[in-house]
């Protein structure tokens, strides 16, 4: 079954429990007769893609994918040595890959779970938008237009979009139109008024630079890219050249955060960090403001801003890579874990503050080879990601929302009763919750939040910080087992080295901390992936497993098997988190409920345990 938008719903989130019949197949064409197999034949000189080369002397550049394969981080290299960062990303509509056949030469299916610049690149959907942003680059220069897209480019609103309207296989024949992002920068908050919408002191706040002196050097993620200051003594280094010993200025690279979505969520993480007192394991206070003039209004709008970069990377690119190599040591190991669990207990000591956000992607390394958590945002996880009792509120949150299908298929739409059932049980729960959910300007949240996720703003703060350790105890299975991620081929992302194995099963493990890994993740439920599973760009069936624990591959009208294996597993779990909140809401009522429910340890317990086997390991 191919893996599209359309899978979301039918098959990975909890709306599948209710999906009513077989979607229709992404991009199939309709049945030609058979006189007329010609029309779709790829010996059809109009079903020829005219080349996946990159241009010679390429006037862009793709630096990743997100957005399921709709959006592409596209930088104007054409702009020469100083683009700013005021991003400029290329969007394909949903319908736009309605061939097939276009699906299958461009890589579509694959871009769907692809994120990174390296692997995005080599996707033929890049080298053909590459291709039609050069051509349409080149045709806009030309004449009296010269220079025109330049121009264009640096009077544009922050976040403003290239849509490309349709895909075709010659370029020529592709559409492009500029969406100006003008309700973005209505969004944006202003420098003046900063302090006050944040609840912090304005003089407090960092200085603030203007995002015309920043210059790209390369977008990370959807939100974060990498940038240096143009022309500032104090954003560069002295480097001695080893060669002559002299002494040369060499620029430092910083971070920038920005979303050009879901802006609510940038205010978010930028009040938590400046409010947050400072630990060696946790991204320092952000350095600088990055402004911008918004056209209208006049508003001189916070659009970012800059904390240190840590060139190490991360821990999910580099555990699986030092396990392959046979350097992951129980010293290093232990030394994380621990690093890891200080942090977390900071945040909420401290902090005063929950952190859903509790993935490898969002620990980094420092030079000295240290923790770094980083994402403050607030957003949490992919649906099935969390503890089990944040999941049952997650899934209860997206079947009372059921806006959240952005296409609107009505054929993949639920009832309106079942929409309504979801939504009193999420009102009992959190009464607010409508107007966090649809709130999109962070200065228009209600009264009394200051942050927007539903499912964790249910709970108590007992109960958040043990759904904590129960995200510390899977990615201490990561750590100790040398994985990226607790799942192998997960549907949302794939990664260079993927998982070789799933949890719980252990292999690398110490016997001492099995238990401790296991008394963590008390409470946990089997996940979807146990039954389907992403074998490259497809979901298909987990069947027997041989020694090397293979899938079978998809057959004829297996893709209907696929989707009522996902509707009755999802069936069952919704069911499952339905008699959970049920339970837990009549002990709350009768005083009995216990907020530590499933008898998880403590984050100083967790600290303790650890310390106490890093001590024995080292005599």
């Amino acid at each position: 079954m191919k893996l599209t938008s359309a899978s979301i719903h039918t098959i990975i989130h909890p709306t599948a429990a209710f999906s009513p019949s077989l979607p229709k197949p992404s991009g199939s064409p309709p049945a030609e007769p058979e006189s007329q197999p010609w029309l779709h034949s790829q010996l059809n000189p109009k079903n020829r893609i005219d080349s996946l080369e990159p241009p010679a002397n390429p006037l862009w550049r793709i630096d990743g994918c997100t957005g399921q394969g709709t959006q592409f981080f596209a930088l104007p290299l054409f702009l020469g040595d100083h683009v700013p960062p005021l991003r400029f990303d290329v969007f394909l509509p949903q319908e736009a890959g309605s061939c097939q056949l276009l699906r299958d030469l461009l890589d579509l299916d694959a871009a769907f779970h692809t994120k990174d610049a390296v692997r995005a690149q080599r996707l033929g959907i890049s080298r053909h938008i590459l291709r039609t942003l050069q051509a349409w680059t080149q045709s806009s220069q030309q004449g009296d237009n010269k220079h025109s897209l330049a121009e264009v480019y640096r009077n544009l609103p922050f976040g403003s979009r290239i849509i490309l309207e349709n895909l075709e296989f010659d370029i020529r024949d592709i559409k492009i139109t500029i969406a100006q992002t003008f309700h973005l920068e209505g969004q944006l908050l202003g420098l003046s008024k900063l302090g006050a919408q944040l609840g912090l002191p304005q003089d407090s706040l960092p200085e603030p630079i203007d995002i015309f002196r920043l210059r790209i050097v390369r977008q990370l993620t959807e939100s974060v890219c990498l940038v240096c200051m143009e022309d500032d003594d104090n954003g560069k280094a002295i480097a001695t050249d080893a060669a002559n010993g002299t002494g040369a200025k060499k620029e430092i690279l910083w971070i920038l955060k920005a979303l050009t979505s879901g802006t609510k969520y940038l205010y978010t993480e930028l009040r938590n960090l400046l409010q947050m007192p400072p630990h060696p394991h946790i991204i320092s206070r952000p350095v600088r403001l990055v402004t911008k003039q918004c056209q209208f209004g006049g508003k001189n709008a916070v659009v970012g801003f800059m904390i240190p970069y840590h060139p190490a990377g991360g821990l999910r690119d580099t555990l699986p890579l030092l396990r392959i190599h046979g350097h992951l040591t129980l010293k290093d190991q232990l030394r994380w874990a621990i690093q890891l669990a200080h942090g977390l207990l900071h945040v909420i000591d401290q902090g005063q503050m929950y952190y859903p956000d509790l993935r490898l992607d969002n620990i980094l390394l420092s030079e000295t080879g240290d923790i770094v958590m980083v994402d403050f945002e607030q957003r949490g996880l992919w649906c099935e990601f969390g503890a089990p009792e944040v999941n049952a509120l997650e899934y209860v949150r997206i079947l009372a929302n059921d806006s959240l299908l952005e296409d609107n298929d009505p054929d993949l739409s639920i009832p309106k009763e079942i929409t309504e059932k979801y939504a009193a049980l999420l009102t009992r729960e959190l009464p607010d919750w409508e107007a966090l959910e649809i709130c999109e300007n962070y200065s228009q949240r209600p009264e009394g939040y200051t942050s927007f996720n539903i499912a964790w703003l249910c709970l108590s703060k007992a109960e958040q910080e043990s759904a904590v350790a129960y995200m510390l105890g899977r990615v201490l299975w990561c750590i100790f087992e040398g994985q990226s991620g607790p799942d192998k081929a997960a549907f949302w992302q794939s990664y260079a080295r993927e998982p070789d194995l799933q949890f719980p099963e252990m292999r690398y493990t110490p016997v001492e901390l099995r238990g401790l890994v296991d008394e963590c993740t008390r409470g946990r439920r089997d996940v979807l992936s146990t039954l389907v599973t992403r074998q490259g760009s497809k979901l298909v069936l987990l069947r027997e497993k041989d020694t090397q624990g293979s899938s079978a591959n998809v057959e004829e009208g297996e893709e209907e098997k696929v989707l009522e294996v996902a509707r009755k597993w999802w069936t069952a779990e919704v069911n499952a988190a339905e008699d959970f909140l049920q339970m837990r809401h009549e002990m709350k009522e009768r005083g009995e409920w216990n907020e530590n429910y499933f008898g998880r340890p403590s984050l100083r317990e967790v600290i303790s345990r650890m310390e106490d086997i890093q001590r024995r390991s080292l005599s």
